[in-house]
């Protein structure tokens, strides 16, 4: 959050489904000017029978438990008014002193202190299944151990299989459940406005919210116009528990506030809501654009690929795979095209072009293509002297190292000077299957500045930063130069066949976050602002991570990330209403085939089926790595992805 905004709601609509506290919540929405739909979801009843309590107190008073799990403090409250019909409170608070007793949060090690128990493990932040079970393996082995869980609610399962797959027995202990409220009529109305588009935001304070909410959806027949509502509406979650089952059941978390509690999430959530709003607002209008208007009859053959459908975040039969620099020098077919020519004469060859990357599509089995082209063409025409040296990559010959060099580099006013890479597209478009969609592409505007400024590449980045931290303003000036020049390239690119583009920020991962937002960002939503609808946009960076955030509010309808970050990470932090491109290091591609499966599968089981993912690697391919193992890759996601029925 920032700390400078002030929290307002600015009269949205938010629904809450908070039940203990529900008059409280009302009254912090309308107190940040938010319009309040308050509706109790839940309520707690407690279990009817008391055997499994009784059993409980003995077993743990004879000695047959050594291990007791409290997750919430409610529940120990209600477990011991249980007890104490059968049991003297005294005797189970004696037996607890003799075992190993373990807290999931604050509010049961609240409960046992009140009761005069110190327990002898307290799970950290964020509390859930996960922090729980990596206490028990870093504090407290339990194997051959009796474990009694205090449950909330509904058993936890994955918790319950983890103990038992590190060799504990389970106890559950359960004594009180969730149910639906008496009064369903608030919180139908809820379901219904959601539904129908009548809410901006949404906030939950509890895992079986969630549940509850799909469970009247689905009593009503609105679980489908639900759940599409809610992947286009902001969703705030008060805590990692709440996020997870919010993701577990595929709905998108865009917000959680710095601790979980209720005002934190209201007063945090109030200062963000508004721009978050906006954001979802975007993307939606994004994806619809995506859409085509035409029959499915009259639709091109590339339209229902799995690439496409993926872009739109529609389910796919398995999910689909391209690699960077899938045609290269790794590829016999490609080392003996170039044999003959320079890189750059190869570059403004469209015949030559569509050969080498056709080829490497027929003979890797992958589900787009991307044109064969390089980052820096565009350069040559804006004024600078580009050569590509044999052993030595690119080089510009008159660098841009101070303001008044700025001068000599020209937007473009049109595509003319660029043509054989428009050329490129209309040809590969033209050889290529119908099925297979074509991706143009162009470097973002800080990759171009810097291998303008650099003259080549650089490890420090020392002269870009120089102009860019001395003379802002001429920075700016490039940038925008830059940009507009993007902008036309794309568009052109996407009017010859390109079917998709991606935008390449390369270098960028050099910047610290706020160095990004201030000199990157503005630019980068201009271009994307101004690219051409219809056709998706994979906003791909590298390097860093922590920059995830400022690109999400950069703009494009997919965002590429490399092997630093894990899918799940960069899901969380971006929000699941954007497609996610990669994200396996080149360098596996040279380990052997079980090395290559295993960590190609951490990725897709990271994926989760979730729609929008493509597969491809963090980086292109290397010029090292053997062709059965890209082609290997390419099969076995294929095979480990595909969905039954």
């Amino acid at each position: 959050m920032n700390s400078e905004s002030r929290p307002d709601f600015s009269q949205l609509r938010i629904a809450a489904f908070e039940s203990r506290r529900a008059p409280e919540i009302e009254r912090l929405i309308e107190k940040f000017s938010g319009i309040a739909f308050v509706s109790p979801s839940m309520r707690e009843v407690a279990c009817a029978e008391d055997r499994p309590v009784i059993d409980f107190a003995n077993h743990l008073i004879t000695g047959q438990i050594d291990v007791v799990l409290f997750l919430t403090g409610v529940g120990i409250q209600q477990l011991l008014l249980q007890i104490d019909r059968h049991v003297p409170r005294q005797r189970l608070l004696d037996a607890l002193t003799d075992v190993k007793t373990v807290v999931r949060g604050p509010k049961p090690l609240a409960v046992l202190r009140e009761l005069g128990i110190t327990p002898t493990l307290q799970v950290p932040e964020p509390n859930t299944w996960r922090e729980v079970l990596a206490t028990f393996d870093a504090h407290l082995p339990v194997s051959n151990q009796v474990v009694a869980v205090q449950e909330y609610g509904l058993p936890n399962l994955s918790l319950t299989a983890g103990l038992e797959a590190r060799g504990a027995t389970v106890v559950p202990v359960q004594v009180y459940r969730w149910e639906l409220p008496e009064d369903l009529a608030p919180l139908e109305a809820n379901v219904r406005r959601i539904a129908t588009g009548e809410v901006d935001a949404c906030l939950f304070t509890a895992a079986q919210q969630v549940v509850h909410l799909l469970q009247v959806a689905r009593q009503l027949d609105l679980e489908s116009p639900l759940r599409a509502a809610l992947d286009h509406l902001a969703v705030a979650s008060i805590g990692p528990t709440t996020s997870e089952m919010l993701r577990t059941q595929s709905l998108p978390v865009d917000f959680e506030p710095s601790h979980g509690k209720m005002g934190q999430l209201v007063s945090e959530f109030a200062c963000v809501a508004g721009e978050l709003v906006a954001r979802k607002k975007r993307i939606a209008q994004r994806l619809a654009a995506l859409a085509t208007t035409l029959p499915p009859t009259e639709r091109p053959a590339w339209y229902d690929s799995p690439f496409m459908k993926a872009c739109r975040r529609e389910p796919v039969p398995y999910t689909p795979i391209w690699l960077m620099r899938q045609a290269g020098r790794y590829m016999s077919e490609y080392r003996a095209v170039r044999a003959g020519m320079s890189f750059l004469e190869l570059c403004k060859n469209p015949q030559l072009c569509s050969e080498v990357m056709c080829t490497a599509v027929e003979k890797l089995g992958v589900d787009a293509a991307i044109i064969f082209s390089d980052l820096l063409p565009i350069l040559e025409p804006m004024g600078m002297e580009l050569e590509f040296l044999p052993g030595d990559g690119p080089r510009i010959e008159n660098p841009v190292r101070e303001a008044s060099d700025v001068d000599r580099v020209f937007a473009l006013e049109s595509i003319d000077s660029l043509g054989y890479v428009i050329e490129t597209v209309s040809q590969t478009r033209r050889d290529l299957p119908e099925t297979i969609p074509l991706i143009g592409f162009a470097g973002a505007p800080f990759t171009l500045a810097s291998y303008a400024i650099e003259g080549g590449s650089s490890r420090t980045f020392l002269h870009t930063k120089t102009l860019m931290y001395r003379q802002s303003a001429a920075w700016h000036e490039l940038m925008q130069r830059l940009s507009r020049s993007i902008v036309l390239y794309l568009n052109a690119q996407i009017a010859a066949g390109a079917q998709a583009v991606q935008l390449f920020d390369s270098w960028v991962g050099c910047l610290a976050p706020e160095d990004y937002r201030t000199f990157v960002l503005p630019h980068m939503q201009t271009i994307f602002e101004q690219l051409t609808p219809g056709a998706p946009v994979i906003h791909f960076a590298t390097g860093n991570p922590m920059l995830l955030p400022a690109m999400t509010a950069a703009g494009g309808d997919i965002l590429g990330v490399d092997w630093r970050i894990g899918l799940a990470d960069a899901w969380k932090t971006m929000g699941h209403d954007r497609g996610i491109q990669g994200n396996l290091d080149p360098l596996v591609l040279l380990a052997d085939r079980p090395t290559i499966r295993a960590r190609a599968n951490e990725i897709l089981e990271a994926a989760h089926n979730r729609p929008g993912h493509i597969f491809n690697l963090g980086h292109g391919v290397l010029q090292q790595t053997p062709v059965d193992n890209v082609r290997y890759l390419v099969d076995m996601v294929h095979e480990d992805s595909a969905r039954s029925g």
